[in-house]
Formats: C-alpha cells, structure tokens, sequence
C-alpha cells in the first residue's frame, strides 16, 4: 500500500522518488468556477481500471489535485510494449495522463523510471509530473494533446535538430541512477537474456564476444556516463505543435552519451546528413572519428534492445527455448508493421523486434568494413 506523501511535496516540494515514497509535485490550479460546477460528484468512474489498483488510483487523484469531489472522464490512450494501463483523465478544465504500471514490473525499476521522468519533467524535456508513487505503480502527468510530427514546421531537418537539443538538455540533468546495477549496461541486459532461458544455451555466444570484441576497443567507462532516456523512438516523442516533449520513462538510466542519439538515427536521422544535423544540435562535432563511434553505438543499441524485447518474453518453466536468431531486417520489420502482418500489440511484435535486434547487431559487426569503423571510433576522443 502507499505511504502517506512526505510533508514537503504538500507544499510543491520535489521529494526523492527514489526513496519509494509518493512524490506530490504540485497541485494544478482550476478556475473557481470550473471546479465548483463538477465538486458535487465523487470520482467514481473507475472501470478501466483493475480492481485490485482501483483504491491506489483514487488516492493519486486526491493526492495530486485534492481531497475534495470532483469528477473525472477517463479514456484509455494506447500504450506501447511495457503493458502499462494509460488513460487520459479530464478534471475540469485540463487534461492529465494516468499511468498505472503493471504489477510485474519490479518497485525498484519503477522508483528508476518514475525518478528518471520528474527530473527530466522538471528540466522541460517530459510534460510536468503531477503524482508518482513508485510503490503503488501510479503516476499523474500532464496530458499534451499530440500533433502529427510530420507538421513539425521545420520539416524532419527541424524536428532532428530539436530534438538533439532536447537530448543535450536531458543529459546536462543530474546523472539518473543505473538501470539495473552499476557496471556495462548492454552486457548486464544480454546477460539477462542469456539466463532467461527463452534461447537455448549458446546462442548467445557470438553476440557476447563481438560485445567484448567492441568494449577492447571502447571501453565501457562509468565516470562519462550521463542521464539517457534510452528509447527515444518516434513513438516516444509528442510534437504539440509548438515544441516537442519525450514521454515514457521504464528504460530511463544513465549511459553512454552517445546511446540516445544513435538511437534516433534509426528512424528519425537515418541519412548521414541528418546524423550531422542531429549531433551538432546536441553540442557534438561530427567527424569522421565521432560518427564512427555513433555507427559503433547503434550496434550497442540494437544489442541492447534485442535483449529489452526478449527478456520479457521470457519462457515459463517447461517451455522449449528458441534454437535460432531468425530476426527480419530492420526495414522488412518496418514494411511487416506497416502492413498489418505484425500487430502493434502483443508478444509477436516484441519477439520480432528482439529477434530483428539480435540479428542486426550480427550483421553489423560483420560487415567487412567494420573493422575499419571500429578502429577510427577508437581513435575518437571519448564524448
């Protein structure tokens, strides 16, 4: 159950989210009139939400927006892979996202994620956090009402360049705790997945030595770690038709500085011009050394999504383990997706993208010119 609200966050105070207990904070102001015209009605309407958190989510509401009746409209928003219930909730003249985490994700990497999101909300770069109770898997943010980001005004160029600015915000943020423990965060994910059971023993084996192949060259270096949202996809921005707000925090942690950005160029800066674009915007030059570390990077990104992916899909006790990688290719995942043949929700879609993961990396260090890169981006000065 929730603890009461630590007696700073009453009076705006941002509290340690860290320390497990609910974190207020602050409270929105309504126009009088708007909150007295809907104050004669108890939040009741509670049924998209399970019935076991029902109760957690009445106290987030009367800890973020106060003890007294007043109604709310719920509408459930769709979510992304994490399984996380995610409504918008109308309270009288404004909008708010409730995000209930599942119960299977673990308190202390809700404590992470929730602590990642109020700093970065209180940096500009997340919509304001209103409520977040990493033992009661509650959260109440800002709701920003979504424009396509194709109305960008500065076109993709634009958006690129917004977004590496946004990224050089976010990690000029007091560093965010590890995402799991301290040490080489891909190596401690694909280990996860080595012992998850889900691959059959083995599999795993080249895509561990050619990471210890990449660490000889570029040795992973937790004094340079900084705070990464680590999964800054399209699907995670929001452009409300002014500016741009990254959203969904569960894999927010430190890491190298160079992560976010090799992972927007998977979708967002996919040209070598826009990766330019990108890094001078984050306060980066981008020579040749620099932007063999990023292409170096990505590989590291799509390992550690590979084992993200599959990780949560790992088998129950008795189930046969996977004797092959036969991941697609980033773009023949992307046409599958676009094509309706893999829906956007469910495990299908998360073992394609695993696979697709582990099966890229593979090829990238394989590649003949590889060496090549690996040794300029050793050469470069770390960022």
């Amino acid at each position: 159950m929730n603890k009461a609200a630590p007696s700073g966050a009453a009076s705006g105070e941002v509290a340690d989210a860290r320390d497990g207990c609910p974190v207020r904070i602050r409270r929105p102001t309504f126009s009088s009139r708007a909150h007295h015209s809907r104050s004669t009605h108890v939040v009741e309407c509670l049924d998209l939400i399970p019935s076991s958190r029902q109760e957690i989510v009445r106290h987030a509401l009367a800890e973020a927006f106060g003890a007294g009746r007043m109604a709310a409209r719920f509408r459930r928003l769709k979510g992304g892979v994490s399984g996380a219930l995610i409504c918008r909730v109308d309270i009288g003249e404004r909008c708010y996202v409730l995000r209930v985490e599942p119960e299977r994700t673990a308190v202390h990497h809700r404590r992470r994620g929730f602590a990642c999101m109020t700093i970065a909300a209180a940096a500009g770069v997340a919509p304001a956090v209103h409520y977040a109770d990493p033992v009661g898997g509650v959260a109440i943010m800002d709701f920003v009402d979504p424009r396509p980001l194709s109305e960008h005004p500065g076109n993709t160029a634009g958006l690129v360049r917004e977004l590496g600015g946004l990224v050089n915000r976010l990690q000029s943020t007091p560093t965010f705790v590890p995402l799991d423990q301290p040490g080489d965060i891909v190596a401690t994910v694909l280990a996860t997945l080595d012992r998850s059971g889900l691959l059959a023993r083995g599999l795993l084996d080249g895509h561990r030595e050619n990471l210890a192949r990449i660490r000889a060259a570029i040795p992973w270096t937790p004094c340079g770690l900084v705070s990464s949202h680590n999964d800054p996809n399209p699907r995670n921005l929001i452009f409300d038709g002014r500016r741009l707000w990254l959203i969904d925090w569960e894999l927010a942690a430190c890491n190298d500085p160079l992560f976010d950005l090799a992972i927007v160029t998977f979708e967002l800066a996919a040209t070598e011009d826009l990766a330019k674009v990108l890094c001078v915007a984050a306060g980066r030059t981008p020579s040749r050394s620099f932007l063999a570390r990023l292409a170096v990077t990505r590989l590291l990104a799509r390992l550690f999504y590979g084992g993200i992916a599959l990780e949560a899909l790992a088998a129950g006790p008795g189930a046969a383990p996977e004797h092959t990688i036969d991941g697609l290719t980033p773009a023949e995942f992307h046409r599958a997706v676009l094509e309706g043949r893999l829906a956007v929700d469910g495990p299908d879609i998360a073992r394609a993208f695993g696979m697709m993961s582990l099966a890229t990396f593979m090829r990238g260090v394989s590649e003949p010119g590889f060496d090549e890169v690996l040794a300029w981006a050793r050469d470069a000065e770390a960022p």
